[in-house]
């Protein structure tokens, strides 16, 4: 099992959401995150523009199979991209294991349904 976390344009979390749905993976969890780095937005308020050294991203955290590791990760890249400074970053790292709370199900046969998964 490997954990994913890729931290992505907010502009392009739709696209990334329907490309790992087409994929089949269709759960994962997101939130809004801040960073500061080397690229800088300029930001629109009530008619004002001014520029901000804080980059707003969306965080997806994914736990996969190993099996579906690669393609997941490839998916991701693609449909985050837009070939620009500021598209976003991607970790994998390794899960010890994991458990699926309403039975018991432990490690990789907790990541998927019977009969849903290929």
């Amino acid at each position: 099992m490997k954990k994913i976390e890729a931290i992505i344009r907010k502009t392009k979390f739709e696209e990334v959401t329907k490309a790992l749905h087409d994929i089949n993976i269709e759960f994962f969890s997101y939130w809004d995150v801040r960073g500061n780095g080397k690229t800088h937005e300029a930001r629109i308020y009530r008619g004002v523009a001014y520029d901000t050294s804080i980059i707003e991203r969306t965080m997806l955290t994914l736990v996969v199979r190993d099996k579906n590791l690669e393609k997941t990760v490839k998916c991701i890249m693609e449909a985050a991209k837009t070939g620009e400074v500021g598209d976003g970053k991607i970790f994998v790292s390794e899960m010890l294991d994991s458990y699926r709370i309403r039975n018991g199900q432990r490690g990789d046969e907790s990541l998927y349904i019977k009969g849903e998964e290929e």
